[in-house]
């Protein structure tokens, strides 16, 4: 199996994130550092920045989905070299020992569902521009919104940085009754630019109070509180790796 494929399946990292640590010298093999595309048995020795791994090579690997509630000034990432808390954090102590990595990105103030999951090749697929599925977020915004500024985000728009944004499904779920209240907008992306949405909505000037993920494919946040994490339902895993391409379609 190839050096980055075998790295995902155990759940180490995403393949692309295992060609930057090969690319980065942090992988040996045998005692040598790994060459892109090499191809790797299981009876070879594979450490990653000094750290031992068991490659799941002729053997089902059994991989771990935490369903998690991000809440505001915790760090998407699986560590942080500033020393905020990460979603790591909010791990259960029945899954410590489990090395788990959060599946794509959600800002510092944001909050909101993501997952946590050891399966590299998922993970993969979901942070891959071909393969994102729609996440669905609902957005807190000082003031009313015209009719306007949601047919811009629905005609899909260049962002002042350069950045071409696809159309956004957006539905305004409760008005501003007047100039000092919110409007709660509910949007749904395709893609996945950094800060798209507040940077969107900058773009046209609305001022984001507060920004929750409530959706990702077939996942939904539902009555989970900020903070809390919870395995995936049988019927949710199924969902999410044939969404995914990972799974034949088929009925849940």
């Amino acid at each position: 199996m190839r050096i980055n494929k075998a790295l995902a399946a155990a759940g180490v990292c995403s393949r692309r994130a295992a060609d930057e640590l090969i690319a980065s010298g942090a992988v040996l093999v045998n005692g040598q550092p790994a060459e892109p595309g090499m191809q790797v048995s299981a009876n070879d020795e594979v450490t990653v920045e000094g750290r031992a791994v068991a490659l799941p090579l002729g053997q089902r690997t059994t991989f771990t989905y935490l369903l998690c509630n991000k809440p505001r000034k915790y760090v998407s990432t699986a560590s942080d070299p500033q020393g905020r808390r990460t979603v790591l954090d909010l791990v259960p102590a029945a899954h410590a020992d489990t090395r788990l990595y959060p599946v794509g990105r959600l800002d510092y103030d944001s909050e909101g569902l993501i997952l946590l999951t050891n399966n590299g090749e998922l993970t993969h697929r979901l942070t891959h521009p071909s393969h994102h599925l729609p996440k669905t977020y609902r957005v807190s915004v000082a003031g009313p919104v015209s009719e306007k500024q949601l047919q811009t985000f629905r005609a899909g728009m260049p962002l002042a940085e350069g950045d071409k944004v696809a159309p956004v499904g957006v539905e305004i779920i409760k008005g501003a009754r007047n100039g000092g209240d919110s409007t709660l907008l509910e949007m749904v992306l395709i893609q996945g630019l950094n800060r798209q949405i507040r940077r969107m909505c900058r773009d046209v000037g609305l001022e984001v109070k507060r920004l929750v993920r409530i959706g990702q494919g077939p996942l939904k946040l539902g009555s989970l509180r900020p903070g809390e994490c919870r395995l995936l339902r049988e019927n949710e895993t199924t969902a999410l790796l044939r969404d995914s391409g990972l799974a034949k379609p088929g009925k849940d």
